[in-house]
């Protein structure tokens, strides 16, 4: 039965209704998001984007905003609480990768306001309620996209290295769903679902590869997340991202196939799952993802300095997420996993 519905060909295009938020695929859609946003009732609205994602948007989305909000670099507590003041509307429409839609939800969270996303990589924040917080301030609770708005296109533009990188990102966020206590029936089928179809799209050449489908896995992944929770992989990236400084997704794909190695016979029946999701066998997943993911990296390649991972590994082990992983993994264990990648 799994195997059947791993078979089944990705839908090109869907309005997905699931509890508040409406989830709207199709290639193309992104000219539409002026029109779209209008239609459902979300002006007025104040838009957060980069230059880069803007480039490529209908001029209409920012004509129509009340203000135009540019998210620059650096860790999203921070960003979130050097725009905080400026924004004034409870509406926001946030159009670009992972930092600029958490930027969104962290000061939504805070405002009890709401947020359209759309998304222009495959980072999966367009589906969940997993953010950071503005420095400074507090929130009745994390909030998800009430509204998303998703082209495969612009989710699928990054040159290969990088596209590949944000990619491997995606599929961790399939993977650890899979194992923590909070694993369950409909999450696991949206995970396998979506790596499935990002293994399958990866194996294309680039000139010939199914964006949609590689879109949509992500999506998949990103929604099983946001239902089981996150366990290891996520806890050592997030920590060596903000300790090292280092970048988000490439930082993902470098440890995916060592955290996965790590995972293998603490949740055997899980891995064996997700390694026939992807098209091979437990004992060769780390090299499958290392093919997926573009070839071998290292961390040591992405300019993380080695004196801090002393305090990486401290940083880790006080992140409460850690213990959702089956027999959580010592000081000793966690340094061995990062040796392992530099």
């Amino acid at each position: 039965m799994a195997s059947r519905a791993a078979d089944l060909p990705a839908q090109r295009e869907f309005e997905w209704r699931d509890g508040e938020r409406t989830i709207l695929f199709r290639t193309g859609i992104l000219a539409e998001t002026g029109e779209l946003v209008a239609a459902r009732e979300w002006e007025p609205y104040e838009l957060l984007t980069t230059q880069r994602a803007l480039n490529s948007a209908p001029v209409e989305l920012p004509e129509q905003a009340e203000v135009v909000h540019y998210v620059p670099s650096g860790p999203v507590n921070e960003v979130a609480a050097g725009l905080f003041g400026d924004v004034e509307a409870s509406s926001l429409v946030a159009l670009g990768g992972g930092r600029v839609l958490d930027v969104a939800k962290a000061i939504a969270a805070v405002k009890e306001g709401r947020v359209a996303a759309i998304p222009t990589t495959l980072s999966g924040a367009e589906m969940t309620r997993i953010h950071r917080l503005p420095d400074g301030h507090d929130a009745p609770g994390l909030i998800r996209p009430a509204l998303v708005i998703a082209d495969p296109d612009p989710m699928t533009s990054l040159a290969d290295d990088r596209l590949r990188a944000s990619a491997m990102n995606a599929l961790a966020h399939g993977a650890e769903p899979l194992y923590t206590p909070y694993a369950n029936p409909v999450a696991a089928l949206a995970s396998l679902r979506g790596a499935t179809l990002m293994a399958k799209a990866l194996d294309t050449n680039p000139a010939q590869r199914d964006r949609e489908a590689l879109a949509l896995g992500a999506i998949l992944c990103a929604y099983a997340l946001d239902s089981g929770g996150f366990a290891l992989h996520h806890v050592v990236c997030q920590t060596l991202v903000r300790t090292l400084g280092i970048p988000h997704a490439e930082t993902n794909a470098t440890m995916l196939p060592h955290t996965m190695e790590a995972m293998r016979d603490r949740a055997p029946r899980a891995i064996t799952a997700l390694a026939r999701a992807l098209g091979t066998s437990k004992a060769r997943m780390g090299e499958r993802i290392t093919e997926l993911g573009g070839g071998p990296r290292k961390l040591s390649k992405l300019g993380a300095k080695k004196g801090a991972v002393k305090e990486a590994v401290k940083g880790m082990l006080a992140r409460p997420e850690l213990q959702l992983t089956p027999d959580p993994p010592d000081a000793k264990e966690l340094r061995a996993i990062i040796e392992a990648a530099w």
